[in-house]
């Protein structure tokens, strides 16, 4: 398999041959459909069980597409990014750099971490309850 990293360690380069279903992943992003908050970059969105890029097994869903050929992905329009996906040629290299983490924002496996932080505030708001319960009725005890 042919790839090369790049001084900044988390960009590769990676080149695939176009199959029967094309490459084998959609992507999401550009400047008119920002995935990204703030970020108008072309993103991996699924890798196509069975394509080129899931034959290959470098490109995972998250990575942020830079270039293919040579030819940037910056400041591009969706439907301008997808075109020059569908024309790129048979061999197509792609400049890609990593997802580092699920801790990077934007797109993630799972929706984990929020449904864990979710439990911890309402298991805390219980304790809190519990607690106040517990002081009221030895008020009341109290005055009564």
């Amino acid at each position: 398999m042919n790839g090369s990293l790049h001084s900044s360690s988390n960009v590769v380069d990676i080149k695939l041959k176009r199959g029967p279903a094309g490459l084998g992943f959609n992507i999401v992003g550009g400047v008119d459909q920002q995935y990204v908050m703030n970020d108008s970059s072309i993103y991996v969105s699924k890798i196509k069980e069975d394509g080129a890029a899931a034959l290959d097994g470098r490109l995972r869903e998250g990575d942020k597409i830079l270039a293919i050929n040579g030819v940037t992905l910056k400041d591009l329009t969706h439907k301008a990014a997808v075109e020059l996906f569908r024309t790129a040629g048979q061999d197509v290299e792609l400049r890609v750099e990593k997802k580092l983490s699920r801790h990077m924002n934007g797109p993630t496996d799972s929706g984990h971490e929020s449904s864990v932080s979710s439990l911890g505030i309402l298991a805390a708001l219980v304790g809190a309850a519990a607690i106040f319960a517990f002081m009221y009725m030895r008020h009341v005890r109290k005055h009564v």
